[in-house]
């Protein structure tokens, strides 16, 4: 949370629409990918090297420009001066906090989600900034880092698979959400497999290592539910079809991602309550163990309670004691204490507080 504010404060004190990198920083040059297709034929360019008009959409077909980088601004720059996009689109999209939504500027709508990513080496959930610009004939992606994200869109393309070349531009905005959504299924796949590792550790064995597994489980589950919450929303947007650029027949679609979606945070909900009850039966376990320590504990206080004072009336020596003198002293006090003793403990498994 501190790096959020920290980078937030980059932007202080400058004028508004201004484009300033907020995210991770990387060193690499972004990389452009110009896909033209129709339900005929389809062909990818890479324009990263291109003259600047090469980010034109085409007259004929969907065109889908993907850019791969937003910490590169002259790139992002670039792009949105051939398509004319409004310089607060652009100030979101080279900033990678920005909430997921969706804002309607008349020719073209502006959508921003999340990809997650869930890390095998550290367990936890990353986060990458999706920003869409859906046109009349034409898609515009921004990815937050070099890696193909949407690849399986791209390889959809390619391969002619699926209803996606005969359909129009917003069913490809469609399918770059779809896929976005797809990976949080994979999130929540490996969430659930550690969620059920944890609960079998809490039963064999309620460590304190296993506590801050929990506490990194519920922070994990947080993260989802809070960047899903807001996915839901745009998709619901955007299926109501109040914008003349989502076709009718897109809108089934769309009501399919908004249900998928529903179903994530319906799921995270679900996680969140399990990792909360993992936490009580922690302490639970934690008290239980702790009980059962004190319970033995005082059991043997209780025990001695009598043998101490046994042993302390007859460690007066006074010298008119009556068993002073006495020949069978010592083992018959013994003896007294032992009967003591086991007379107790007859009687604590009698009450079953043993």
């Amino acid at each position: 949370m501190r790096r959020l504010v920290k980078d937030a404060a980059r932007a202080a004190g400058l004028a508004p629409a201004t484009m300033v990198h907020i995210g991770k920083e990387r060193t690499t040059r972004a990389g452009i990918t110009r896909t033209v297709y129709d339900a005929d034929c389809c062909e990818e360019t890479d324009i990263t090297n291109a003259p600047q008009q090469a980010v034109i959409p085409a007259e004929n077909g969907v065109t889908w420009i993907d850019v791969r980088g937003v910490h590169d601004i002259d790139v992002v720059a670039r792009v949105g001066e051939q398509l004319d996009l409004h310089p607060l689109v652009l100030e979101d999209v080279v900033n990678t906090q920005q909430r997921p939504k969706l804002e309607d500027y008349g020719r073209y709508l502006f959508i921003v989600v999340k990809m997650l990513h869930y890390d095998q080496d550290t367990h936890g959930i990353t986060a990458e900034q999706v920003s869409l610009i859906l046109g009349d004939n034409f898609v515009v992606s921004f990815q937050e880092g070099e890696g193909d994200s949407l690849a399986a869109v791209s390889e959809r393309l390619k391969t002619g698979k699926g209803r996606i070349k005969e359909m129009g531009a917003d069913y490809l905005a469609y399918a770059l959400l779809d896929a976005v959504i797809d990976g949080y299924f994979v999130v929540l796949e490996q969430l659930s497999e550690e969620i059920e590792d944890v609960q079998e550790r809490l039963i064999r064995d309620p460590g304190v290592a296993v506590l801050g597994t929990i506490h990194r489980l519920k922070n994990e589950v947080i993260v989802l539910r809070r960047t899903v919450w807001p996915v839901r929303e745009v998709a619901n947007a955007l299926q109501r079809g109040e914008s003349p650029l989502v076709r009718e027949t897109t809108i089934d679609f769309l009501r399919d991602a908004y249900d998928h979606s529903f179903f994530v945070i319906e799921t995270a909900e679900t996680f969140r309550d399990m990792v909360s009850s993992m936490i009580d039966l922690y302490l639970s376990s934690v008290s239980n163990r702790m009980n059962q320590i004190m319970k033995v504990l005082t059991i043997i206080a209780t025990i001695f309670i009598p043998l101490t004072f046994i042993a302390g009336v007859y460690g007066m020596n006074f010298h008119y004691m009556p068993e002073l003198s006495w020949y069978w002293g010592y083992p018959s006090v013994l003896i007294l204490m032992a009967v003591v003793a086991v007379t107790m403990l007859l009687y604590f498994r009698t009450k079953r507080w043993l």
